[in-house]
């Protein structure tokens, strides 16, 4: 799947019940997504341990992601970005509500369910 065009900025509402994923650019082995978070949150006890890896940059918001592996919490501004290696575990702590949380997610390597 191929988005032909767009704007990153398109279609953002005030408000979710869950946090929003919309597929850009697909083929075999990759991905690239925008995610919205608006005060999104993993669920407590709950981790993404993902088949593929994953480099994300937060193109605006404010978000905390934590790593299994790591105590520390990893705090991320408008325009921070960071390689998530396949099976790392990890979760988000906390996302801006005002203004929401935008990512730009790049996703490679095996895709597993074909999504």
């Amino acid at each position: 799947m191929i988005a032909p065009d767009g704007n990153l900025w398109a279609d953002i509402p005030a408000s979710l019940p869950a946090e929003r994923f919309d597929c850009l650019l697909q083929f075999e082995t990759c991905r690239l997504e925008r995610i919205v978070s608006i005060g999104h949150v993993t669920p407590p006890g709950e981790w993404y341990d993902q088949n593929e890896g994953e480099w994300v940059v937060l193109l605006q918001g404010q978000a905390r992601l934590r790593f299994a592996d790591d105590d520390r919490e990893r705090v991320l501004n408008s325009g921070d970005y960071l390689w998530i290696a396949a099976h790392r575990r990890h979760r988000v702590e906390w996302t801006s509500q005002r203004p929401p949380a935008i990512w730009l997610a790049f996703h490679f390597g095996k895709v597993a369910d074909g999504s």
